[in-house]
C-alpha cells in the first residue's frame, strides 16, 4: 500500500504497511479501486451529460462512494467491494439510459465489477502533487454534497465538476495539463467546494434552523445513554426522535457537538450535553461511557474492547460492528437499555455553541463598532481538524496568548484544543465564538466577506488572520475554496502535506502566502506587530 492523504501519514512520507489511521493493506487497495471505478463511472457520466442525460440517482452515489474513501470512514473491505460491484452497475444502467454505447475495450474488468488496476498518478513530481491535491480536495467536496444531498440540497454542476475532476486525474488526461491548467483545475474544486458548502449550509438551516447561541453542559444525566459522533444531523434528529419517551438521555460527541445550536434538534429535552473531546481521544474516552456509541459518517477508530456497544450508520463501515440502516437505531437504543448509563447527575461547566452565520451577521454591526473604536484589535480565525501528532498543543497556546482585545472564532473538531476555556468577553460579545462544524465553514468565510464589505476593503484587508490546523481531505477542500477566494497569509500545521511538492509549495507561498505555523510568540508577534 502507499497513502499519504492525511497528516499523520507515517515519517511524514506515506503509510506503506499499515495506516497510522488503522487501515491495513487491504482497505487501502480497495479505496483505490473503488477511486479508479469511480473515474470510470465519471467518463460514462460526462458523456451522458454531453448527450443531454443526468441522473441524479448516480449523482449521489458517486458523492457517497468517493466519501467512503476518505480517512477514517470506511474500514470494511466487504462494504467497499460493494460499493464498486454497484459503480459498475450504475455505469452499465447509466449509459442504456443514455444510448451510448458500451465503454471501450480494456473496461471489461470493471463492468464485470471487478477489482481494478489503480490509476498511477504522474512520475513528475509536480504534476503527481497537483493529481494528488485535487483527488483530496474532490474528496472533500464529495463528503459536503453528500450532507447536502442528505437533506435534499443538489447542484448538477456540483456533480459535473466531481466527474471532470476524476477524469482529469487519471494519468492519460493528466497530460493535457501543465501547472497553469493544474492550478486552474484546483481553484475550481474550491470553488466548487464552496458551492457544496453553500447546499449544505442551506439545507441544514432550513430543515434545523439558524444556530443560536446554546449553552451545552459537559457534565451527565442520572439514567441510560447513547452517544453520538460524526456529522451527521439527519441520524442524530431520527435518534432523537426514536428515544423520545424512552428515559434514555442523547449525548453528542467530538464534531457533533454544534448540533445543540439548531433549534429544532435542542428542543429535544433529552438532548443532555456533551461527552469526550476530539475523534483521536475516543479510544481513551468512550470506554468508560455507559451506553451505546452511534457513529455517523467519519471519525471512527478500531472499537478494539469496547466494539460491543458500538455501531455504525451512513457511509462508516468497521468489520465486525453493527450497521444501522434506513436510520433504523433499535439495536442501538436495545443496547443502551441493556448497559447501566449514568448511576447518578454529574454537574459541569457548560460550553458556548451555535455562533452560526446568522448570529455572526447579526453581531458585525457591534464588531465594527468596536474595531472602529479601538477596542477590537484582531480577529482570529483559529480552527480545523484535530490530531495525534505532537504538536497541536502550539493552537491551545496560541488561543491562550492571544490578547484580551481580539476575538476568535473557531470551527471543526481543532477546536477542542481550548473550547472549554473562560476567554472572556469584548462588550457583549464572548471572546471565543464557536462557529460550527468542519462542515460549517461556508459560515465563516460569508462573514469574512460581509465584514469586508462593511468596512470597504478587500478580505485581506481585514484585521483577520487564518491559523489552521489540518488531518484530513475535508480541510484540503476547504484550503482550496479559501486559495480560490484570493485569502492570503495562512499559517497552516501542524505540518505541511506530505503530497505538496517543493515547485507547488513554492507556489502557494508566492501567489497566497501560506506559511507554516512556527511558535505562537513568533506568529503573534508577526500579526500583531
Amino acid at each position: 500500500m502507499f497513502c499519504n492523504q492525511c497528516e499523520q501519514t507515517a515519517k511524514g512520507t506515506g503509510c506503506t504497511i499499515l495506516g497510522v489511521c488503522g487501515k491495513n493493506a487491504d482497505v487501502a487497495a480497495r479505496q483505490d479501486e473503488l477511486v479508479a471505478g469511480l473515474r470510470r463511472l465519471a467518463a460514462v457520466a460526462l458523456a451522458a451529460r454531453a448527450a443531454g442525460v443526468t441522473d441524479t440517482a448516480v449523482d449521489d452515489f458517486a458523492f457517497k462512494a468517493l466519501f467512503s474513501t476518505l480517512t477514517n470512514v470506511n474500514f470494511d473491505p466487504a462494504d467497499l467491494t460493494a460499493l464498486q460491484r454497484a459503480c459498475a452497475d450504475q455505469a452499465r444502467a447509466l449509459a442504456a439510459k443514455a444510448g451510448l454505447p458500451l465503454p471501450p475495450a480494456g473496461w471489461q474488468d470493471f463492468i464485470a465489477g471487478l477489482p481494478l488496476a489503480v490509476d498511477a498518478f504522474s512520475d513528475n513530481a509536480d504534476v503527481r502533487s497537483a493529481m494528488q491535491i485535487l483527488l483530496y480536495g474532490l474528496k472533500g467536496v464529495a463528503a459536503y454534497a453528500d450532507h447536502a444531498a442528505v437533506l435534499g440540497q443538489r447542484d448538477p454542476d456540483v456533480a459535473a465538476f466531481l466527474y471532470e475532476g476524476l477524469v482529469a486525474g487519471t494519468a492519460l488526461a493528466a497530460r493535457d495539463y501543465d501547472l497553469d491548467g493544474w492550478v486552474e483545475l484546483l481553484m475550481s474544486c474550491g470553488k466548487t467546494n464552496l458551492r457544496a458548502m453553500e447546499l449544505l449550509e442551506a439545507g441544514n438551516t432550513g430543515h434545523y434552523g439558524h444556530p443560536v447561541p446554546t449553552p451545552v453542559s459537559l457534565g451527565q444525566r442520572k439514567g441510560k445513554a447513547i452517544l453520538v459522533s460524526g456529522h451527521d444531523l439527519a441520524d442524530l434528529e431520527a435518534l432523537l426522535e426514536q428515544t423520545a419517551g424512552t428515559g434514555i438521555n442523547v449525548y453528542t460527541h467530538g464534531e457533533m457537538l454544534p448540533a445543540h445550536g439548531y433549534p429544532r434538534l435542542s428542543a429535544h429535552p433529552h438532548l443532555a450535553g456533551h461527552y469526550g473531546t476530539a475523534w483521536q481521544n475516543q479510544q481513551k474516552e468512550l470506554p468508560a461511557f455507559p451506553g451505546a456509541v452511534l457513529f455517523t459518517t467519519n471519525c471512527i477508530q478500531d472499537p478494539r474492547d469496547y466494539a460491543d456497544k458500538v455501531f455504525t450508520s451512513g457511509n462508516v463501515g468497521w468489520p465486525g460492528l453493527v450497521h444501522c440502516t434506513g436510520r433504523d437505531f433499535s439495536a442501538v437504543i436495545r443496547k443502551a437499555k441493556e448497559l447501566p448509563g449514568f448511576a447518578e447527575d454529574v454537574p459541569g461547566k457548560t460550553v458556548l455553541a451555535g455562533f452560526g452565520r446568522e448570529t455572526l451577521l447579526g453581531a458585525a454591526p457591534a464588531v465594527l463598532d468596536a474595531v472602529r473604536a479601538g477596542k477590537l484589535r484582531h480577529i482570529f480565525l483559529v480552527g480545523g481538524c484535530d490530531g495525534a501528532r505532537p504538536g497541536r498543543n502550539y493552537y491551545t497556546e496560541l488561543v491562550e496568548k492571544i490578547p484580551a482585545d481580539c476575538l476568535i472564532l473557531t470551527l471543526a473538531c481543532g477546536k477542542f484544543r481550548f473550547f472549554d476555556k473562560d476567554l472572556g468577553s469584548i462588550g457583549d460579545l464572548p471572546r471565543l465564538l464557536d462557529v460550527g462544524q468542519c462542515n460549517d465553514a461556508y459560515a465563516a468565510v460569508r462573514t469574512a466577506i460581509a465584514l469586508a464589505e462593511a468596512l470597504g476593503c478587500g478580505v485581506n484587508d481585514l484585521p483577520l488572520s487564518l491559523i489552521l490546523s489540518w488531518y484530513e481531505q475535508k480541510a484540503v477542500s476547504i484550503l482550496l475554496t479559501l486559495l480560490a477566494l484570493g485569502v492570503k497569509n495562512i499559517r497552516l500545521g501542524p505540518t505541511l502535506p506530505a503530497f505538496v511538492s517543493p515547485a507547488i509549495l513554492n507556489l502557494l507561498v508566492e501567489n497566497w502566502g501560506i506559511a507554516p505555523i512556527s511558535s505562537p510568540d513568533e506568529d503573534l508577534k508577526a500579526i500583531l506587530g
